[in-house]
């Protein structure tokens, strides 16, 4: 059987980054396109269907966190943002609009291999309207042979992608939210500290961010309470976050 190669889009404007990106996620044997603006970048996400997008922030048409808002609202792509903007407020805009990843620049090759090989190491959940046709006819029949986990107050799991439902509606989480909702759930009513979350839900091949993977759980805690007026996600102690359990929550 022949395996289907991973398709990547590379969005950014500047000719010599996007020549560099292309270069490392070909080495991974991925099939990359490139997109100079941010409306190439959503029409070329709609027809490829890609499973890694790179993306940087400042386009010539449209901030790169708009691009993101958008991609995230039709596909369950692992996105890593590149960009020359280091401020922490922009790391953080970034990463709640549905980022997975971020990287500023100058970057290393190396690094960004890394993290690319990393994240699509991971299985992708499915977002709600992600992948139109055959994508979407294979994730609901997926979906619909997997028991999912209750977690009380009709919020359910998928234990195997982290796709989450509450009351017959779909909870949009980006994938990495996934995983660590899937992560919390193995735990639950157990304290796990950041580098437990970071082997388990980085695979360990992340480099350590504090910054990252408590922006990562505020956006989980905000999608859930949002969603279902409660609060399922303890911070313990300042380091560690838990679970609670349906009595708690």
């Amino acid at each position: 059987m022949t395996q289907v190669r991973h398709r990547a889009l590379v969005v950014d404007d500047d000719p010599d980054i996007a020549d560099l990106v292309v270069m490392v996620l070909e080495a991974l044997d991925l099939d990359v396109v490139v997109a100079p603006t941010g409306a190439a970048a959503l029409t070329l996400a709609r027809e490829r269907q890609p499973d890694l997008v790179t993306l940087d922030l400042t386009l010539p048409d449209m901030d790169g966190t708009e691009v993101c808002e958008q991609l995230r609202a039709f596909t369950d792509a692992y996105i890593i943002m590149i960009t020359g903007r280091d401020a922490e407020i922009d790391r953080l805009v970034g990463l709640e609009v549905g980022a997975d990843e971020y990287l500023s620049k100058p970057f290393s090759p190396r690094e960004l291999r890394a993290r690319a090989a990393a994240l699509l190491r991971r299985p992708r959940m499915g977002l709600p309207g992600a992948g139109e046709g055959e994508e979407q006819d294979r994730t609901t029949v997926r979906a619909s042979g997997v028991a999912m986990t209750d977690l009380g107050h009709g919020l359910l799991l998928d234990p195997l992608t982290g796709a989450t439902r509450y009351r017959d509606e779909s909870v949009p989480l980006t994938p990495t939210e996934g995983r660590l909702l899937m992560t919390l759930a193995r735990h639950v009513g157990e304290p796990l500290e950041r580098g437990a979350l970071v082997k388990e839900v980085w695979q360990g091949e992340f480099i350590e961010s504090d910054f990252l993977v408590d922006v990562q759980v505020a956006g989980l805690r905000r999608k859930l309470r949002s969603t279902t007026g409660r609060d399922w996600i303890a911070v313990v102690g300042g380091t560690a976050y838990r679970l609670r359990t349906a009595q708690e929550a």
